[in-house]
């Protein structure tokens, strides 16, 4: 990735805004580390299927891993575990105005997921975004925080990014008129409306203030099962599974 895009692109992940969230209530959560050569990244990403951990393409690197079942990553907690991606599978059609920003990351662990479907989407629902970015510029965090925000209708994002905000493969987030935001570090992580994964932070402004993008999965359904259906699948010992939560993919 060029410079240029690495530099906006990682600006969009932050929790502004937002709260601790309750220990272990998003199991389905990972949290990315990787090398580019701009050095160690990090984003966020969630579990769609036991095998397969879904983020967002630009968070690509050199040796990614991942960690799973943590609250504070800076701990050793006992649901923690920290795994090398197998294979790393971006959107072909990925590119530098970050459309189709979207990718699968096969894993080595079976374990459990967030549920994804397909539902409507309207401006005015309000959903979650958790991840472990930045609060505020220079205040860093290692607990897992969450904030609740609203979709937008798409011309707001067609006024705040009109060169590359796509309503048919991505979602307007956020209310201009409040702070709430994602932002630094929680790209990839998911835009969860009941219980459901709808959306992938992708980017936003700069300043950190609404709205922000996020890919639109459902868009990428067929895309996602595609590449996990050519995946070969493997079995966890039944005691690991405790440790997370049991959900289904749909």
């Amino acid at each position: 990735l060029s410079p240029f895009l690495l530099d906006r692109t990682f600006l969009s992940g932050k929790i502004i805004g937002g709260r601790v969230t309750e220990p272990h209530s998003h199991p389905y959560m990972a949290y990315l580390q990787f090398q580019t050569t701009m050095g160690i990244r990090h984003c966020g990403g969630f579990l769609v299927r036991e095998d397969f951990v879904l983020t967002a393409a630009h968070c690509w690197g050199r040796s990614i891993n991942v960690t799973l079942g943590a609250h504070n990553i800076k701990e050793k907690e006992r649901t923690q575990q920290i795994i090398s991606e197998r294979k790393a599978i971006p959107h072909p059609y990925f590119n530098s105005k970050l459309s189709n920003d979207i990718m699968l990351l096969q894993v080595r662990h079976v374990i459990p997921q967030i549920v994804m479907t397909t539902s409507l989407l309207t401006p005015g629902m309000v959903c979650t975004v958790a991840g472990w970015g930045l609060l505020d510029l220079n205040q860093h965090t290692t607990k897992l925080h969450e904030v609740q925000l609203e979709i937008q209708k798409d011309k707001e994002c067609l006024n705040h990014f009109r060169k590359s905000f796509n309503s048919t493969i991505q979602i307007c987030v956020g209310n201009p008129k409040e702070k709430n935001n994602s932002f630094l570090k929680d790209s990839g992580g998911p835009f969860v409306c009941n219980n459901v994964a709808q959306g992938i932070v992708s980017f936003g402004s700069e300043s950190g203030t609404p709205p922000s993008v996020y890919t639109r999965i459902s868009v990428f359904r067929l895309w996602i099962k595609k590449i996990m259906r050519s995946k070969a699948e493997f079995k966890l010992p039944r005691k690991r599974r405790t440790l997370f939560r049991q959900t289904s993919f749909l």
